[in-house]
């Protein structure tokens, strides 16, 4: 070792030493939860800013909480009561806070807060999505004083800007339900004068500190570690400053302990300390696999540590290249749900305990989700933390509505994305940043490109936004309701089903004997537009799980490995029902594939199966849509989705054949009469062997009931906030669930709790009542603890049913006003499955070969726009003859040919296709949501004919309702010609794999 290298080890030595001694006399927490001891009042209050305001007769509350989230579901979303409400709270800063910094934490307000301390005006913000902070350290007054803050809220539609008078784009009735006051969490923050700033740009200024991970060697679990921490100075003094980092894994062992260099700070001075460490033996975070490290940056001044940051991550390595997402260096194609960001629930609306947003986001993982596309608005901090513990990737969007904008309302989401990205960039789930529900212009791209690289350039995130095909900027893209291919940057649909079905609902056959579609529209949406055809939002429970399925196929049919431009997936709207934009018979969302209660759906089982994989499918599986408990008499169609190669159905052991299989993944048994035992469907594989089955008995009578809880992991926290499910099922007497039962269910809860309510169809949406039936065997209430460990007594009767009781013991946790006890303290990570795998994700399934030349009879100039790799081109023969020729890179023997055609909804064409004048097809090709895949008889040659014999046929195959964006009618243009038209957007030639060679995998 030189002697640089000793001087080193002896200075690390005698700083952990001091370090040592110091953390011995250190006994005040840097930061608190501060959401116990709130009162409310609902309304505007003259001087309740003042600290000498009479505020006794006022609600007690404790946070989140917001004040209108009562009427969560009861209401529609434009319905939400909206106006002033006043939050106070009085607290004593502790002993050893003395000539400190104290900052206040809000994870968010809706809309407007202004903040008081002890009288005096502290700030406001207004945007009602981000989170902020405040420098209250000259407002509050010492230990033994109290100190008193006020915060005025305002959740008005209408709401300005008050230093320009402009709205909030995303303050919008459509989609961002109006949960008014503080329904998220808020800090207070004890630092010394020398610190580690918050990543609180709004009124702070500051971007706290940023963990993030290089060099990745992913097979040998290897990764550089780099920490850079802002520190400001506020003492009068020059001070000599560096970082002590500690790594520590998920069971608290610590894997690392590294310095960084000393600096020189002068007063009111603010610069970026770094250190960073080669690790290795690291678990990287991945799908299903939430491992994360606590990474704690140490201030160390002048020997002494005076400052702590705890930061909780994970390392994993991303990569967006070749028209693909690479997390860890296998391919991923995306699959899972735009998910309302307030992830709203019945009573509560999005005020839930950390536990909860677990329990929720976890289920997205369990049904084989990968990702959530959070809607419009920036999630709040708990729901992406919850991701990193579940394993779900996120794209986090800063704010918007449905187009691009300018001026100042431009700025607001400019700003907004530089806040959520600063917030959020060490939570490794985030892998995509999206700025818009619509495509913006390249000169605003470039803009947030510049915020994403100037605040988080190291973090492996693809910034973009819906749309943008044809952007050279954005990192990613993707419509809503089409498919993208791309062989650049990755694309995947924003949203690729928006149909609605109540859980109630499971078929035509069964109580209450809901006809397939009908119901229609019970409102004007809050937009001004009126649905006309309301039937794909009046789905029974079949219909709407057949839909994810067949529109799931067209975005598996152009997965990674099927040539070089390819399609990374696309996420379903929604996953849980939402208070949102409703089109159906009832007042709110439901496109879920479970309810609000998050009770499943059979289209969350039907996703298990089809996503069960990272591209290619890894366990087969297989799940009949339904029920086993008909009339008798009940003659139905029975559909089973499977991935499968071919599927056989068994009713009591007799076989009924195998299933018709349709879009790939489902199956199809005509007429089969119900006869009351089981039903089995059995997966078999290209060779014929069994390789999976699904099961459903017949249950018995009504006999009683059956409560089961779900609590925080743990135990149920006695904070007068905690929140615990009951479900309650009509069961037989064997235990069995009755999945036909509807029978009216009344709740009784005695003890240290609190009866919340759930959700049924009928008046109100029963919310808050007590008395509330089960649709299809099962229904779910919630149940609040008050501030006071004990026991929870529930009960539930009906009539001819017999009773049942659960008790629910609570946890004693800490109450005080400045408390210890953090929302997510010791809740686990989800791990089930496992790390990423070291196995190729895919299997090639075809060679793509590339196109060097063309003509075309006409408008020539247009023609290489046919293959050019941009959606938003194309080429049409205009008066000229509908034909086109393509030259080949080489000679090959071609046995598919596919073509996006413009209309493709709509439009069917009469092609004929020659290979080397060799007529290889000739027929209609069929509709699609963009590509179609021709089959032609294998033919060996290098140029490629295609010609439109006759004009195109209109057609209402697919009657998608909500068509929207820049290519709604399929990207067709109107035209004067009379000439009937081959408008070719996309067109591609591929040839067998030989299989007499190896076959080819690709990671």
């Amino acid at each position: 070792m030189n002697l640089k290298g000793v001087l080193y080890a002896l200075s690390f030595v005698t700083l952990l030493a001091n370090t040592v001694c110091a953390q011995d006399k250190k006994s005040a927490r840097e930061k608190y939860n501060f959401n116990y001891g709130w009162k409310l009042n609902v309304g505007d209050v003259e001087e309740a800013q003042n600290t000498n305001f009479n505020d006794k007769l006022w609600t007690n509350v404790n946070l989140p909480y917001s004040w209108n989230q009562g009427e969560a579901f009861r209401l529609d979303i434009s319905h939400l009561s909206t106006g002033v409400a006043w939050y106070r709270k009085i607290f004593q800063l502790p002993k050893e806070a003395a000539n400190k910094k104290v900052f206040i934490e809000f994870e968010g307000v809706r809309q407007m807060g202004e903040v008081y301390v002890n009288g005096k005006f502290a700030g406001r913000h207004e945007n009602g999505a981000m989170a902020f902070g405040i420098d209250i350290s000259a407002f509050v007054n010492p230990f033994p004083q109290e100190n008193v803050i006020a915060v005025k809220t305002d959740n008005d539609w209408r709401y300005k800007e008050k230093a320009t008078g402009s709205g909030f784009q995303w303050n919008d009735k459509n989609f961002n339900a109006n949960y008014g006051g503080i329904p998220k969490n808020v800090f207070l923050h004890i630092k010394s004068k020398v610190y580690q700033t918050l990543p609180l740009y709004s009124f702070l200024g500051t971007t706290g500190t940023y963990v993030y991970a290089t060099d990745f060697n992913i097979a040998e679990k290897k990764a550089t570690v780099n920490v850079s921490s802002q520190v400001k100075n506020e003492e009068a003094k020059t001070v000599s400053a560096q970082l002590k980092v500690s790594v520590k894994d998920m069971q608290g062992k610590e894997v690392a302990s590294f310095l960084g260099n000393a600096i020189s700070l002068a007063p009111n001075e603010m610069k970026d300390l770094k250190a960073s460490k080669a690790l290795q033996d690291l678990n990287f975070w991945s799908w299903g696999y939430g491992y994360l490290y606590t990474v704690t940056s140490e201030l160390v001044v002048d020997n002494q540590s005076v400052d702590k940051t705890e930061i909780r991550t994970g390392f994993r390595k991303a990569e967006f290249k070749n028209g693909m997402v690479y997390l860890n260096d296998r391919v991923i194609m995306m699959h899972g749900y735009a998910q309302r960001t307030s992830n709203e629930w019945p009573s509560i609306g999005m005020s839930a305990p950390a536990w909860l947003s677990d329990y929720s986001n976890s289920l997205m993982v369990k049904s084989n989700g990968n990702l959530v596309r959070w809607m419009h608005i920036t999630p709040w901090k708990q729901d992406v933390e919850s991701c990193d513990r579940v394993g779900l990737i996120q794209a986090m969007p800063a704010g918007d509505s449905e187009k691009d904008v300018e001026g100042r309302r431009w700025e607001q989401r400019t700003e907004l994305m530089r806040d959520a990205i600063i917030y959020n960039r060490n939570n490794p789930s985030i892998l995509f940043y999206e700025c818009g529900n619509e495509s913006i212009s390249e000169a605003h791209m470039s803009e947030m490109l510049a915020i994403r690289n100037q605040y988080d350039p190291f973090g492996g995130r693809a910034i973009g936004s819906r749309e943008m095909l044809d952007s050279k900027v954005a990192e990613y893209g993707g419509e809503m309701l089409y498919i993208n291919k791309s062989a650049r940057i990755p694309f995947w649909a924003t949203e690729y089903s928006r149909d609605e079905g109540l859980r109630k609902y499971w078929d035509e056959f069964t109580t209450p004997f809901h006809k397939e579609g009908t119901g229609g529209t019970s409102h004007s949406n809050v937009n001004g537009t009126k649905v006309t055809d309301a039937s794909a939002y009046n789905h029974n429970q079949d219909a709407h799980a057949i839909e994810d399925v067949v529109r799931w196929y067209d975005y598996w049919e152009a997965r990674p490995g099927t040539g070089d431009r390819v399609s990374s997936g696309g996420v379903n709207i929604i996953f849980s029902d939402s208070n949102t934009h409703y089109r159906g018979q009832e007042n709110y969302r439901r496109s879920g594939e479970v309810d609000p209660m998050r009770i499943p759906k059979d289209g969350f089982y039907a996703h298990q199966v089809i996503w069960d994989g990272w591209v290619d499918t890894e366990k087969p599986a297989v799940h009949i849509i339904g029920h086993w408990n008909y009339e008798k008499g009940v003659t139905k169609d029975i559909n089973v989705v499977s991935t499968a190669y071919a599927v056989e159905l068994i009713v009591n052991g007799k076989k009924i054949g195998k299933g018709v299989q349709s879009k790939q993944f489902l199956f199809t048994f005509k007429n089969v009469a119900f006869q009351a035992g089981s039903i089995k469907a059995i997966g078999y594989d290209k060779s014929g062997k069994a390789i999976c089955e699904d099961e459903i008995k017949t249950a018995g009578k009504p006999f009683g009931l059956k409560l089961t809880s779900i609590e925080r992991p743990g135990g149920m926290l006695a904070n007068a906030n905690d929140l615990a499910i009951v479900e309650v099922e009509v069961v037989d007497n064997k235990g069995n669930r009755c999945p036909t039962a509807m029978d009216m269910i009344n709740f009784e809860v005695t003890g240290q709790g609190l009866f919340i309510g759930g959700i049924a169809q009928g008046p109100d949406n029963y919310i808050g009542s007590k008395n509330l039936p089960v649709e299809c065997g099962v229904n779910r209430i919630f149940v609040k603890a008050s501030d006071l460990a004990g026991e929870i007594k529930v009960k539930a009767t009906s009539e001819s049913l017999k009773a049942a009781e659960l008790s629910i013991k609570t946890v004693k946790t800490d109450l005080q006003k400045l408390s210890l006890a953090m929302p997510s303290d010791n809740l686990p990570s989800y791990t089930a499955k496992g790390p990423t795998p070291n196995t190729p994700s895919f299997t090639k399934t075809r060679n793509a070969i590339k196109v060097t030349a063309v003509k075309a009879d006409s408008n020539q100039a247009d023609a290489e726009k046919s293959f050019d790799d941009n959606e938003l081109s194309e080429w049409t023969n205009g008066d000229g003859s509908p034909k086109i020729e393509y030259t080949l890179e080489r000679e090959a023997t071609i046995n598919q040919v596919v073509l996006k055609l413009s209309g493709w909804r709509s439009k069917k064409y009469p092609l004929r296709i020659s290979v080397d004048e060799k007529k290889v097809f000739e027929g209609i090709t069929p509709t699609s949501l963009g590509y179609v895949t021709l089959d032609v008889s294998p033919t060996k040659g290098k140029k490629v004919q295609i010609e439109l014999m006759e004009n195109s046929k209109d057609s209402n195959d697919i009657n998608l309702v909500e068509i929207t964006g820049k290519v709604d009618d399929g990207g067709l243009k109107k035209t004067n010609s009379k000439t009937p038209q081959l408008p070719i957007v996309e067109v591609e030639f591929y040839e067998p794999i030989d299989t007499l060679n190896k076959l080819t995998t690709i990671k």
